[in-house]
């Protein structure tokens, strides 16, 4: 039968991942994929994560199954991250899932079975896989525009416009923090007029939530997505823990439910255990508990907002080095949003031709619609890139 197979289109990052490490030249950058680096280049193990899992390693006592929505100390321990104070708890329901990406399609699939009708909107341009998982599952996908290339802000206006045309009961995607992959966020006073709107016209906010921490603080990375689930009936969030606790290969993920009254949040984490069922019955232990553990105590919790407070502001001063180096180099001001944005990517504006030329003259491996990973940057490689850019773009 597998005759009838057809080729798969490969996915990008991990072609780009590949040829980078064909690429026989020192200095080479990569840029490509997403994940945080240090100064050495590693993905580092967090502090205090490593402390938890060795506490975990000796506390241990049996390899049996949990509950098929998740490990109890860890959902209430990712419930309160999440909203903080602004919602009834009462109201909040969360299950355990593989990843961020595990949560999403969770939550998609929980938004199947309660509003068939739904269609999904995802920014334009939006993480690949929003839309890769919706066509997978033959959900209907509508698009918002959100970025505006010319001055590197979000496009506002474009965005709201676009929105006057969901329905009652439509799934509005949006990133929480650090938008991916322009690193563009929604500021507060858009945050509330996108509450209001939705209030009005009765669509459901699913948050898309990968970064939390890592752009301006816990806090305030969250409040504003808070401060829309505190005034809204229902919402969804899908949660990750690959980036904030560098968890990548462990797959911690939530997909959490802020329902309309404690009965419907009960209804909602009966039919998420019954998609767990289906999917892979129980998620993996393993990084649930060190995010529980790291989260019930008090010193392992102070250890890790340290040490991605120590993160957020590597990330962000190689952004401010950044854009002071291809404004130096190109002598304009058309990267300065680079400095501005938050998270680990942005996107530079360049052509695909342009993006082939750096990989091709220069061993610097991005994106082909120049998507970069700042977390990607050694300190040293600031100057050789911008030097690069200006080479390429000039006329």
């Amino acid at each position: 039968m597998f005759e009838a197979l057809k080729p798969q289109p490969a996915d990008k990052i991990i072609a780009l991942i590949a040829a980078y490490a064909a690429d026989p030249r020192e200095g080479k950058i990569d840029l490509g994929v997403g994940v945080y680096r240090d100064d050495s280049g590693t993905t580092p193990i967090m502090r205090a994560v490593r402390a938890a899992e060795t506490a975990n390693l000796q506390a241990e006592t049996t390899k049996t199954y949990n509950r098929l929505i998740g490990d109890a100390a860890y959902l209430a321990a990712v419930k309160p991250l999440a909203v903080g104070d602004t919602v009834d708890l009462a109201r909040v329901t969360a299950s355990q899932a593989p990843g961020g990406t595990g949560a999403l399609h969770c939550l998609f699939e929980l938004c199947k079975l309660a509003r068939p009708g739904a269609r999904y909107w995802i920014s334009d341009p939006s993480w690949p896989n929003h839309e890769a998982i919706l066509r997978h599952m033959g959900l209907p996908i509508a698009k918002y525009p959100y970025y505006d290339e010319a001055t590197g802000a979000v496009d506002f206006d474009a965005m709201m416009a676009a929105l006057d045309d969901v329905q009652e009961g439509d799934i509005v995607i949006l990133h929480g923090c650090c938008h991916n992959p322009t690193g563009a966020n929604l500021d507060l006073t858009q945050w509330a007029a996108l509450t209001t709107h939705a209030a009005l016209r009765g669509w459901v906010p699913l948050i898309d939530l990968a970064y939390l921490g890592l752009g301006d603080g816990l806090e305030e990375d969250a409040a504003g997505y808070r401060s829309m689930v505190s005034r809204l009936p229902e919402s969804m969030i899908g949660l990750s823990f690959s980036k904030n606790f560098g968890l990548y290969r462990d797959r911690a993920g939530a997909a959490i439910v802020v329902a309309e009254t404690p009965e419907d949040a009960g209804m909602a984490e009966g039919a998420l255990a019954a998609i767990n069922r289906l999917n892979y019955s129980f998620a993996p232990h393993h990084s649930a508990a060190i995010v529980a553990t790291v989260l019930g105590d008090a010193d392992l919790t102070a250890d890790w907002q340290a040490e991605l407070k120590d993160m957020r502001e590597r990330v962000t001063g190689l952004r401010v080095a950044l854009a002071e180096a291809l404004k130096r180099e190109t002598n304009s001001d058309r990267f300065n949003f680079i400095a501005e944005h938050r998270g680990m990517f942005s996107r530079l504006g360049l052509t695909p031709a342009e993006v082939e030329t750096l990989r091709a003259e220069h061993g610097i491996y991005m994106v082909g619609d120049s998507r970069m990973n700042i977390a990607g940057f050694h300190p040293d490689d600031i100057d050789r890139f911008a030097k690069a850019v200006a080479k390429t773009i000039r006329p």
